[in-house]
């Protein structure tokens, strides 16, 4: 005779699975932080904006997708991480930031929110250029301004050496159905090794506007210029063909 499958573990066994689960993640987010206690050691990053690594950062969210599987949703996970990375980020350095909510308050608080979670702290600015004064003015703060919509040439204040940079574009993992949907630049001054360019965007000058820059402005990917075309001789930024002349500045 063959031998009766094994009874399921009861409710009792399997929730005591997941607290000792619980358990060595949270036991798991202390080491974390007692490495990142080294890491400032080391690094001597008890300045302002130093810890900011934004390409590592996307690398590691794509690493992430990757490698996730199960029932857990992926957008449950990004977040998770998000908070992780983004809290010890501030640990390390503390750092505000600053939207720019003219676009609107909610979407942008939502980008905010999922990507810094509620420990950073968050400052509304009623304009992008209010939103990047505030960075310039600051050690290591961050901007959050939206990719796709503009009432100003904010951009113009990034040209300066020495000048805030954009330094990544949100969210890392877009998708449509992403909580945090709203494709936003992140401003912010960053060590020179942490920089990776993967996009380079460029402040361009237009002077005399005609036909052949309006066919190029309007075939060019929406993704790499500004969202409305400029009159003549308004600042813009783009990746237009042609000569860049000297007056125009990488950002």
């Amino acid at each position: 005779m063959s031998n009766p499958p094994p009874s399921p573990p009861s409710l009792q066994e399997l929730r005591k699975e997941i607290d000792a689960i619980d358990e060595q993640v949270h036991r798991l987010l202390m080491a974390r932080g007692d490495i990142i206690d080294r890491l400032i050691q080391v690094k001597k990053t008890q300045e302002v904006g130093s810890a900011f690594r934004p390409a590592r950062e996307a690398s590691m969210m794509r690493e992430l997708v990757q490698r996730h599987r199960g029932i857990l949703p992926l957008d449950t996970i990004e977040g998770i991480w998000r908070v992780i990375i983004s809290t010890f980020t501030y640990v390390q350095a503390p750092f505000a930031v600053h939207a720019d909510v003219s676009v609107g308050e909610s979407a942008m608080r939502d980008s905010a929110r999922f990507h810094f979670g509620f420990v950073v702290p968050y400052v509304s600015h009623f304009s992008a250029q209010a939103a990047v004064e505030a960075v310039a003015k600051s050690r290591g703060d961050l901007a959050l301004v939206s990719a796709i919509a503009s009432r100003t040439p904010w951009w113009n204040a990034l040209e300066a050496d020495g000048a805030p940079k954009i330094i990544a574009r949100l969210p890392f993992l877009e998708r449509a159905d992403h909580p945090a949907a709203l494709p936003v630049f992140l401003i912010s001054r960053v060590a020179d090794d942490a920089m990776v360019t993967e996009v380079q965007t460029w402040s361009v000058r237009v002077s005399g506007w005609n036909a052949d820059v309006a066919r190029a402005w309007r075939h060019s990917p929406r993704s790499s210029r500004s969202p409305t075309p400029p009159s003549t001789a308004r600042p813009c930024w783009s990746r237009l063909p042609g000569t860049i002349s000297k007056r125009s500045s990488s950002l």
